[in-house]
């Protein structure tokens, strides 16, 4: 070889060692100048200190019943924090084992995975860490598919990555991918989905239900326990393995979990369903006008469907639940002997309605339906809708046994949704005010008209005890003082009466002399009429405002037998005065407001004052407990039923301590009430179609003894059969030193007003003539 020629290799060995190093050092410097642009954000947004320290959660605003369960949520997604604290070990460990192994010796990014992956050019799985896969769910999602920009996100996410390894520990980390992922079906984050796919907190997560979540991580939308179970399946046998592989588990407890079913409690986590549905929302409306009143500390708003506050009410999920239970009970019972009555009226479910008023009302239906609303809005004519009620189609409604697919007319489905019966209930504690258990209708997401709140319906004789009260208090009666039981006539004119009014009651007989007690515990109408008249209904109207009454009263004498509408909720404050020895307290719904870091925001001054003195409250509670001794309520202490009752749950409630209540009945049975109290649990029932028009043809399933007073029974009964909750069972409370005579002397039961089919008091029918409803 010449000279020259060893000359030019070694001329072009140097050359290329050179060029070599030029284009490593443009690389390396030109990958530190894109992490360094990229940290300065020149390559796109970047995420602040005060982003990394405070991610957007977008968290779901809880709502806690006073026992301390979650019983709903505000949100846009279903997003609850939970702490590192609360997650179980199994299931960070199935994560771990299954994610990245080397979690806890990193800082943000494997190096050896990373180096691996390229090397392989990623065909054996990605190399992303935990952390960089929470940066990628919190600041940037699934971002670009274009090449450089993927590798430009990639860099970033690296960055974010390693800036959230120094903000926050490792097990905040974990915490922190727990709570951000979305697991599909409303359900983001591990709490929504322990609670929508195992009904449990995450804590109580078995090994086998960790690993089908944590398998979920892959690919949530392909991973869906729901839609397939055999994949899921699959899936949650390599979480096992690499679980037994990272030697967490034994390979005999591999070997015996991976043989399990794949067993679910699937519920759909929606705002229309779980308990108290109704309650949920009258808070919902509640908390519209509280984040108007009650702003951030920076001026702005709270938004319930993002800052994750806590709202602590005062429901009991127990109580709640056994409300919620025993209105299915009794009224899908009920439902079915009004299904039968209803099978030969050609005009079902209305009762004498001509065939205009039959016209309106079902116009008025149509008008207030979605169907309208709709077709309305894609600019259809009123004829071309009206036709469209007409025309069978495709619907899934309700029944007691769960929804049905069936084909009807919307006019059809109409008649069919007010056949219905309905009722609204609550239960509240008298002394504080807490709304223990708020049931507003039978089915929310069918049924969304809130009969505790929003329904004020006619209360027929549960109003006689307010009448009753004023009379005590104003003419210095007692529950023992005699009345007669006579005809009763109020002129024209006076207690500005416009016609002769002229009440009966409803057997068309009269007793002659009795007692208070006893006229309240046998509901006479002339009695009511006659002390209305002595005290003037304006004094009645007075005490009934004071009571915590809100509605309109007229001021005429018929008020006396019931022609007045209210809603559960005022006639169960109302009542509860009188439990709480004369003083009213608002109900209140809500105990406090924290926010997601659990500050209080917010903590309610309860409402009260004074009403009646504890002696003629007291004497009151006397009057109610005849009601339950001898009267329409007596079936609380009996064992068994009667001819005609087949259809409802009898009475086999056999209750033996003492208990204050009244049963209403309004005209033709269209509404039925009965309002039950012990010394530390006050609730109320109403019972009836949705129209007035729509209701039973008799007093024997129509009567507020039948309609509504079992929802009370059974709800009590499951309370007493729950000893953590210590329902009373004691007396109420006696004043010292009482004035008014309340024990009265009484021979012989009185069972002359009494249902034809059994030797029990029943509810008076309602006088049909004496005013209109």
């Amino acid at each position: 070889m010449s000279i020259k020629e060893q000359f030019n290799i070694n001329r072009d060995l140097s050359f290329y060692k050179k060029k070599f190093w030029r284009y490593y050092f443009y690389l390396m410097g030109g990958i530190f100048a894109t992490f360094l642009f990229a940290s300065w954000g020149l390559l796109g947004s970047m995420p602040s200190f005060e982003e990394l320290e405070n991610p957007n959660s977008n968290l779901a605003t809880e709502i806690i019943s006073s026992d301390g369960v979650v019983i709903g949520k505000f949100y846009n997604e279903n997003r609850t924090a939970i702490k590192y604290k609360d997650l179980p070990k199994n299931l960070v460990n199935a994560l771990i084992a299954t994610e990245d192994e080397r979690f806890y010796e990193h800082s943000g990014i494997d190096g050896r995975r990373t180096l691996g992956a390229v090397i392989k050019v990623g065909t054996d799985g990605g190399a992303s860490t935990l952390t960089q896969q929470l940066a990628k769910q919190l600041f940037h999602g699934e971002g670009s598919h274009f090449i450089l920009f993927r590798m430009i996100q990639k860099v970033k996410e690296w960055i974010i990555a390693v800036r959230l390894e120094r903000q926050y520990t490792k097990d905040e980390i974990i915490a922190m991918y727990f709570n951000v992922y979305d697991f599909n079906n409303y359900a983001i984050g591990i709490r929504s989905a322990a609670k929508t796919y195992f009904g449990k907190e995450p804590k109580e997560l078995t090994t086998d239900e960790s690993a089908i979540l944590v398998g979920m991580f892959k690919n949530s939308a392909l991973y869906n326990p729901v839609r397939n179970p055999q994949g899921v399946k699959n899936r949650r046998n390599v979480v096992l393995a690499q679980m037994a592989k990272a030697k967490i588990i034994s390979q005999n407890e591999k070997e015996r979990l991976q043989k399990l079913p794949i067993k679910l409690k699937f519920e759909l986590q929606t705002h229309k369903s779980g308990i108290a549905t109704y309650f949920r929302e009258y808070l919902r409306e509640f908390m519209k006008q509280w984040v108007k009143d009650n702003k951030k500390p920076d001026g702005s708003d709270y938004d319930i469907y993002r800052d994750g506050l806590k709202i602590y009410t005062t429901i009991d999920s127990r109580m709640q639940t056994y409300a919620e239970e025993a209105v299915q009970m009794h009224l899908k019972n009920l439902q079915e002997e009004f299904n039968t009555e209803q099978s030969k009226n050609e005009n079902a479910p209305f009762i004498k309605l001509t065939e205009a008023e039959t016209e309106k009302l079902m116009m008025k239906a149509r008008k207030n339906s979605e169907r309208w609303r709709i077709l309305k809005e894609n600019g259809k004519s009123d004829s071309e809708i009206l036709a469209s009620f007409n025309k069978k189609t495709k619907m899934s409604v309700f029944t007691w046994d769960g929804e049905r697919d069936t084909v009807m007319t919307p006019n059809d489905s109409i008649r069919y949704y007010k056949s219905f019966l309905q009722t609204g209930m609550m239960a509240m504690e008298p002394q504080s005010g807490h709304v223990k258990a708020w049931v507003g209708g039978i089915n929310y997401k069918h049924f969304q008209y809130d009969h505790v709140a929003q329904g004020a319906r006619q209360v027929g004789s549960t109003f006689k005890p307010f009448v009753y009260a004023t009379a005590i208090e104003q003419l210095n009666m007692s529950p023992c003082d005699s009345i007669i039981d006579s005809p009763f006539t109020i002129p024209k004119g006076r207690h500005n009466v416009t016609e002769t009014w002229t009440p009966s009651n409803s057997n068309g007989e009269y007793r002659g002399m009795v007692t208070l007690k006893k006229a309240l515990a046998l509901s006479i109408n002339t009695v009511s009429a006659k002390l209305i008249d002595k005290v003037g209904p304006d004094a009645v109207i007075e005490l009934t405002k004071k009571l915590g009454v809100n509605s309109d009263i007229p001021s005429q004498p018929s008020i006396a037998l019931g022609a007045v509408e209210i809603t559960v909720q005022d006639m169960v404050a109302a009542y509860s005065t009188f439990a709480n020895q004369g003083v009213y307290v608002k109900p209140q719904v809500i105990d406090r407001i924290e926010d997601k870091n659990g500050v209080l925001l917010y903590k309610p001054v309860t409402e009260q004052h004074d009403v009646l003195n504890k002696d003629i409250a007291y004497a009151v509670i006397k009057l109610l407990e005849g009601v339950t001794e001898s009267g329409s309520g007596a079936r609380l202490r009996t064992e068994g039923g009667g001819h005609g009752y087949n259809r409802v749950t009898g009475y086999p409630y056999a209750f033996r301590n003492p208990i204050a209540g009244k049963t209403g009945t309004t005209q033709n049975q269209s509404d039925g009430w009965f309002v039950g109290m012990v010394p530390n649990l006050a609730a109320g029932v109403w019972v009836g179609n949705e129209d007035r028009s729509a209701h039973f043809k008799g007093i024997t399933y129509g009567q507020g003894a039948t309609a509504a007073l079992p929802i009370w029974a059974i709800f009590m009964k499951k309370c007493y059969g729950d000893e953590t909750l210590e329902v009373s069972r004691e007396p109420f409370e006696r004043p010292a030193n009482l004035q008014i005579k309340v024990d009265c002397y009484q021979a012989v039961r009185d069972t002359t007003s009494t249902d034809e089919n059994e030797n029990v008091p029943v509810e008076e029918e309602q006088n049909t003539d004496e005013f209109e409803i």
